[in-house]
């Protein structure tokens, strides 16, 4: 069997059936039910309403990993960063460089409008993600701040 040909697209409202799979394999990679009409929704809904940025992995024309951008401003620094929040790639195709392929492009995509960084986190026990960010040139932030974070539930 030969290598399947990977292309990496940003994806608009037109093809936001294209991630929704994979961001419902996403959710459950991470406890949550399965729910493909949410998963839907919330996908259209994001690119609708201009909310975050998605690139999507296709092999051989098939999705197999998607990653989402949401933006991060910065009143201070006058700076619109990025937040990595969603990298996934189905079981079947990991260990292929997709991944990295995803944080290439998304990292690219960053840049080109004018970004001065690009930030996720991952699970203290992600180890197999932690390895592929710091590969490809994340450095782990210490966790020691000027600010305290506040939260309140609504």
């Amino acid at each position: 069997m030969g290598e399947s040909v990977i292309e990496i697209k940003q994806i608009d409202v037109s093809d936001y059936l294209s991630v929704s799979q994979l961001f419902n394999q996403y959710r459950m990679f991470y406890n949550q039910p399965s729910d493909i009409a949410l998963a839907e929704t919330f996908i259209k809904n994001r690119l609708q309403n201009n909310e975050s940025v998605i690139f999507v992995a296709f092999a051989d024309g098939v999705p197999v990993g998607f990653t989402q951008l949401y933006p991060l401003i910065s009143s201070v620094r006058a700076v619109k960063n990025w937040l990595l929040n969603d990298l996934f790639v189905d079981n079947g195709y990991r260990k292929r460089g997709i991944g990295e392929a995803l944080l290439k492009a998304a990292g690219s995509f960053a840049k080109t409008h004018g970004a001065t960084f690009l930030q996720l986190e991952t699970a203290m026990d992600n180890y197999a993600a932690q390895r592929l960010y710091e590969t490809t040139g994340f450095v782990k932030q210490d966790i020691a701040s000027a600010f305290f974070c506040y939260r309140k539930a609504i």
